[in-house]
Parts: structure tokens; C-alpha cells; sequence
């Protein structure tokens, strides 16, 4: 199934206008047929498919299809430069973007890629240098997008790349300035898009799947998410900055509360925090980077849970299905909270956190990562 909104949700079903031709060609499709000795390790069938899958890797794009809209490698084009970080929390001079995911896809805006399935995309990742290669690129235009690990926030080159076939084009340093106004007070989580770092429950014993049983893919269960309703059966989670461990203590969805047979109710966490000074005239800065968003909404609010309105409010978002289909991400989401220092106290502070929506079990989000920005710092 080649296009489908089962995972993702609407995102990834293409979206055409009144008359609009389209055409996409999917394949060739390799199946691979092994077997083994009556006796021998079956693993090595398993190790002798990886071999083959890398040979057919390097032989793409194959030479053999006759079809026009499938171009030899050399009617495409390659794109090559290095990705560099520029954040002057973290250091004075630029900072290698090692493992940085850089591609090409249709243009449009900051990742807008994760959206696209209309048309082609080609991605690489950058070694521990940050040098990238993107090789055996359609004609067309395209925009170079990335996203680094360890860092915030989407890469947009501003200027419109033209692949034309045979063409080597050299982009030289490009430079991602990661959103930052000032120093980090607190972080929860690593910005990698996913919630896989965070407290991924055992599985209710009526559900479990035996296959990922001891595996590094907890998340990998049906049913995780009644799971928080058995460890906060009353109250929500409480996360206390300097003390807590988002490993241990942050589950890995916030979604709703069972509390009947089919009744449901919206959940608000709680992060406490001590500030020994207070900016009164100065703005700090929250960072809510969510890896997944399903028919939600996130309210902030700070040291008033009982505030008619919150402060900030993303509304509803997100259709990517991630927590029902057993996944750790879905569309990536990056909110900017401005909090007036006035909203603060010296001493104890409290974030909360709020999802309202509480019609199904599957509402809800995953973090990514949580940051409090101080005020700007001169340079």
C-alpha cells in the first residue's frame, strides 16, 4: 500500500486540484527468494537478505527500466555541501551538525516535506562531519530541507534548487541557526522527534505482544495508553525540574483518563521549577516540540491551572494516528511560547500543561522535547 492515511492520517494521502494530471512511479519492485540446508542456522538466511538488500541499494537507480519517467542515473543529478550549526549558547563558533538528515523536496515551507507525498523527495545523512551527498536526483525544483538531531526546529535553504540532468551541484557551508532567544533554564527530553526516551510502560498482560518483549521498541504494544490511567488514577503527572528523570518519570503520551466504560476525561501536567532571580521586564521563552498529535490541543498555562484562558493555545491539532497504530512520532510540531517575566515568581513555578479533548482514548500528543529560554543575554 503505497499511499494510504491508516499511520499518518489525511497528511499523507495526496491532495489534487479540479483536472490536475498526475502521475508517480513506484518501483521497481526486487523480491528475493533464499533458502537453506535442512539443519543450518535459519539466522543466516536473515544475514544473507541484508547482504543482497545492499547490493541492490548501490545498484540504484537500476538501468534496465524502458518507462520515461523512470530516469537512468545519468539523466539525474547530485547535490552535495556540508551543514553546520550556529546557536551562541553552545559555542562562539559554528558547530558541526554530525547525523543531520538533508534532502531535497518539492518547495514550500520549513517542513513542509513531512506533508508531501505528491511528488519526489531524496535524502541523505550527513557523516560526523556534516558533509552530505545526495545522489541520482529527478530534474526539477526543490527546496533543500534537514533536520539535526540534538536541535530544534526544521532547515529551509532560501533559494530554489534546479536539478537538470548530469549536474553536480556544490552547495558549499549552509548554516542552520536553530530557534533560540536565550540561555536554557530547564530541558525535558532530547529533540529528536520521537518519544522514545521517555517512561514506555509494560504492557497490560491481555494485550501483550511476545515479539517485543525485551526489544528496544517498548512502545511497540496495543493498548499503552490505558496504562496511564492505571499509574495516575487520580491526580496527573507531576515533573519537578532537578529532581525528576524524563526517563522515568515522564510518560511517553498525554492522553486522556478513562473513567467509566466509555467516558473519558482531559488531563494537565504539572512541571515545577525554581527560579532564584526573575527577568520582571524581561521574556522568557518555552519550546514545545511534539513528536505527535492526534485530534488534541495544548493550553499552557503559568502558576494559575484555574486561568480562564490559558496563555498560550495550539487549538486542535494533529490526525497523524501514532499512539493507536503503536508508534513513537507522527508529524513533527515545534511551538514558541512567549511568557512575560511578570508570570513568574522567585522560588517555586509551575507549568501546566493542559490537553482538553476527551471524546476517544486515542486523543492525546507525544513530546519531543521541552525547553525554558531565560531572557536574551547580550552578545
Amino acid at each position: 500500500m503505497f499511499l494510504s492515511s491508516h499511520y499518518a492520517g489525511k497528511y499523507m494521502v495526496p491532495q489534487f486540484e479540479a483536472g490536475e494530471p498526475w502521475k508517480k512511479v513506484f518501483g521497481p519492485i526486487f523480491m528475493y527468494f533464499n533458502s537453506a540446508a535442512y539443519g543450518n542456522d535459519p539466522l543466516l538466511l536473515w544475514e544473507d537478505a541484508k547482504i543482497k538488500m545492499m547490493v541492490e541499494v548501490q545498484s540504484w537507480p537500476y538501468s534496465f527500466p524502458a518507462s520515461e519517467d523512470f530516469p537512468k542515473s545519468e539523466q539525474r543529478g547530485n547535490a552535495n555541501g556540508r551543514i553546520l550549526i550556529q546557536d551562541r549558547y553552545i559555542s562562539n563558533d559554528c558547530v558541526i551538525a554530525s547525523g543531520a538528515y538533508v534532502g531535497l523536496a518539492p518547495p514550500g515551507d520549513a517542513g513542509s516535506w513531512q506533508m508531501e507525498s505528491n511528488n519526489y523527495q531524496f535524502w541523505t545523512q550527513a557523516n560526523e562531519n556534516g558533509f552530505f551527498s545526495i545522489r541520482n536526483i529527478r530534474p526539477g525544483d526543490y527546496n533543500l530541507y534537514a533536520w539535526v538531531p540534538g536541535f530544534i526546529g526544521d532547515y529551509q535553504h532560501e533559494a530554489v534548487i534546479t536539478i537538470i540532468s548530469g549536474c553536480n551541484i556544490e552547495m558549499g557551508d549552509v548554516i542552520y541557526e536553530p530557534p533560540r532567544d536565550g540561555p536554557t533554564l530547564w530541558e525535558i527530553g532530547i529533540p529528536d522527534r520521537s518519544a522514545a526516551e521517555f517512561y514506555v510502560p509494560d504492557p497490560d498482560p491481555k494485550y501483550i505482544n511476545r515479539l517485543f518483549v525485551n526489544h528496544t521498541d517498548r512502545f511497540r504494544q496495543y493498548g499503552l495508553w490505558e496504562r496511564y490511567t492505571e499509574l495516575y488514577p487520580e491526580g496527573d503527572l507531576v515533573y519537578k525540574i532537578g529532581v525528576s528523570d524524563y526517563r522515568k518519570d515522564w510518560f511517553f503520551a498525554q492522553v486522556v483518563r478513562k473513567i467509566g466504560d466509555n467516558a473519558y476525561q482531559g488531563t494537565t501536567w504539572k512541571i515545577k521549577f525554581e527560579l532564584d532571580n526573575v527577568d520582571r521586564n524581561g521574556i522568557y521563552k518555552l519550546r514545545v516540540a511534539l513528536a505527535s498529535a492526534t485530534l488534541a490541543e495544548l493550553q499552557v498555562r503559568v502558576n494559575d491551572p484555574n486561568s480562564n484562558r490559558p496563555l498560550f493555545t495550539t487549538g486542535l491539532i494533529g490526525r497523524d494516528n501514532a499512539i493507536a497504530r503503536l508508534g513513537i512520532h507522527g508529524i513533527y510540531k515545534l511551538y514558541n511560547v512567549d511568557i512575560p517575566g511578570t508570570r513568574f515568581v522567585k522560588g517555586e513555578n509551575t507549568i501546566f500543561l493542559k490537553q482538553p479533548r476527551c471524546n476517544s482514548p486515542f486523543q492525546g500528543f507525544m513530546y519531543d522535547y521541552i525547553r525554558l529560554e531565560g531572557p536574551p543575554t547580550p552578545c
